[in-house]
């Protein structure tokens, strides 16, 4: 019932900067109503899945060591959206780009129900030096 579409990434060379976005979206029987948290990962090969940057519905941020300074993560709560600007790119920033929301409450007919963990379909991002 709710899906993440998430768009942006692509190619880019190091020093340059992407912008991505999600939208959470649920069904017109199944509104969201709030989403806690929403934020960012990614999975360079061969590499677990990392936390690259998350904000929660009250604005707090958290980053990654290795993005802080060069990552601005932002949301719109009305447009349950997610954006991420990231700058200063580097080839290690080379990976599959993940869209993550957590805890979203939505409307059902037995009223409203909350669900945990769900993932954009992910982007690739290839940067070269």
């Amino acid at each position: 019932q709710v899906q993440l579409l998430q768009s942006g990434g692509g190619l880019a060379q190091a020093g340059g900067s992407l912008r991505f976005s999600c939208v959470a979206s649920g069904s017109i029987v199944s509104p969201i109503l709030s989403i806690s948290l929403m934020g960012w990962y990614r999975q360079a090969p061969g590499e677990q899945r990392e936390l690259v940057a998350s904000i929660t519905s009250g604005g707090t941020t958290s980053y990654a060591d290795s993005v802080k300074g060069r990552a601005a993560i932002s949301r719109d709560n009305a447009r349950n959206t997610v954006y991420l600007q990231l700058s200063s790119l580097k080839p290690e920033d080379t990976a599959v780009y993940y869209c993550y929301a957590d805890s979203i409450l939505y409307r059902t007919t037995y009223g409203p129900a909350r669900g945990n963990n769900y993932w954009g379909q992910g982007t690739q991002v290839t940067v070269s030096s």
